[in-house]
């Protein structure tokens, strides 16, 4: 197992005299206010989830929107914070957007117009000027953000890791400012095909925003290869195979693949912590789980993410075998989001109707078959609800990786769980003892409900313990640890 004592030893190697600076749309840790008091939270999502450790193993500094009700409470004069609270490892630099710039560049161009572009799930997406004109604002105002931050430093060497669809651009301006600063950036989320792709009226600007970037990375080959010929069709560069590079006016861009992991280690540690066993029992017992097989949906609430499959799959099996009522429970956990954007409104409104539906025609006096929670739950209870679950179901229409899978897998001491997983998410690829379905099949998503409730206590145990093993031996660390490698090998 690749360790954060090893990724520090790759990061003095390969980075030696470099500094860090990482850039996201969403920030690890949010403060707000509640009751006049200031609370610390952890947003979900995979990527910051997924990086936090790395931060902590490597420190650096972590810039990202701020968008915490108590966030410019806590910051300094430069917008600066240690964190995490309590352990302090590295910096958090927030920076502020506009309810116009929010309203533009978030959910207007990334999430109207990118997210349903690359998610290739009938979400017609939404093409607008001024959500154009706003992301590359704010793609800006990131890049200068990095360049206030380096000139602090006395014009340090520095490596900018730039994450995901929200700032494309962001390499672009920074090396308009700096053409020497190295940056790489990870696309978190599928590339889609070039048909698909060459709708967008912005396609030229966003690809060659891209390409400023000295590399680029996709979860999975598939989404690497897409983007290639995306770019072969869409503007003038050479494509170098041997390198699997693209040469765009004379810079080089590499493009490689980097499946993302977890910290498998410390989430199993979690889990097996004396609060955590207690939280467990108590949440059985307030939600009547004791005695009953446990599925569980922890999900971002969205519209790739296939929750309505899962419930019209789950209602099925309980008509076609109603031996099993009363004895099975699912949980769906997931905390609104977008709700601005109606696509979400949508999604919502039908997940809510499903489970009044779903409740309504199977419950009895002592069993309600489907506990929906739409609150925010804390990282600690979401490890919670993995260690109890029996089966997780991930049924997504269209994803880049999808941690969940694997947090769920390092959650598992005891070996006593399964993954229904789509085929369609990049965590397929690797994790090949999962019960995998098509999510637009509804049969065959109910025989697969059916087959794992009946497998073998043994032979559930024996595929857990080779996706223990897969995890455990491609977990986060190793993952920043490849990434830094591979650039190192070219530019550092």
């Amino acid at each position: 197992m690749y360790t954060k004592e090893e990724l520090k030893k790759t990061i003095v190697n390969e980075l030696g005299e470099y500094n860090l600076i990482v850039l996201s749309n969403r920030e690890p840790y949010i403060h707000t206010m509640k009751e006049g008091r200031i609370k610390v939270q952890r947003p979900s999502g995979g990527a910051v989830t997924a990086l936090d450790p790395v931060m902590k193993a490597c420190g650096g500094t972590w810039i990202a929107h701020g968008s915490g009700s108590g966030d410019r409470k806590v910051v300094d004069k430069n917008n600066k914070i240690m964190v995490p609270e309590g352990d302090p490892k590295y910096t958090l630099k927030r920076l502020w957007l506009s309810k116009e710039e929010e309203k533009g560049y978030y959910y207007g161009f990334s999430n109207e117009t990118l997210w349903p572009l690359s998610h290739i799930v009938y979400q017609r997406p939404v093409f607008r000027e001024e959500d154009w004109q706003m992301y590359q604002k704010v793609n800006k105002k990131f890049a200068d953000a990095v360049i206030e931050e380096i000139g602090r430093r006395n014009n340090k060497k520095t490596l900018v890791w730039i994450q995901d669809f929200q700032l494309a651009l962001t390499a672009k301006y920074i090396k308009e400012a700096n053409p020497n600063i190295i940056c790489a950036y990870f696309w978190h989320i599928p590339w889609p095909n070039p048909e698909a792709f060459r709708i967008c009226p912005f396609k030229k600007e966003i690809i060659e925003g891209i390409l400023a970037n000295d590399m680029v990375g996709f979860h999975i080959r598939y989404h690497a290869d897409n983007f290639i010929e995306t770019v072969e069709r869409e503007v003038e560069a050479k494509t170098d195979r041997e390198r699997n590079s693209l040469i765009k006016e004379g810079h080089e861009t590499l493009v490689r693949a980097f499946p993302i992991s977890v910290d498998f280690e410390e989430i199993s540690r979690q889990v097996a912590l004396e609060a955590s066993l207690k939280r467990a029992k108590k949440l059985k017992k307030d939600l009547s789980l004791e005695g009953k097989i446990v599925f569980l949906g922890c999900d971002r609430i969205d519209y790739t993410k296939g929750i309505p499959e899962r419930l019209i799959a789950f209602d099925k099996f309980l008509d076609k075998y109603p031996r099993y009522k009363e004895k099975i429970v699912f949980v769906q956990i997931g905390a609104v989001s977008r709700v601005l954007i109606k696509a979400y409104e949508d999604i919502n409104s039908e997940i809510n109707r499903l489970v009044g539906e779903i409740n309504w025609k199977h419950s009895t006096s002592d069993w309600t078959p489907l506990i929906f929670s739409k609150e925010f739950v804390p990282y600690n209870d979401i490890l919670t609800f993995y260690s109890l679950a029996d089966v997780i179901v991930i049924s997504s229409l269209h994803d880049g990786m999808n941690l969940v899978a694997k947090e769920y897998i390092a959650s598992k001491n005891d070996y006593n769980g399964a993954i229904i997983l789509s085929q369609f998410t990049g965590s397929a690829r690797e994790l090949q003892e999962a019960f995998f379905i098509n999510p637009f099949n509804t049969d065959e998503f109910v025989d697969t409900i059916k087959q794992v409730i009946d497998m073998p206590q043994k032979e559930k145990e024996k595929r857990m313990k080779i996706l223990r093993d897969i995890v455990s031996d491609n977990n986060i660390y190793k993952w920043a640890a490849t990434v830094i490698q591979e650039l190192s090998k070219f530019y550092l």
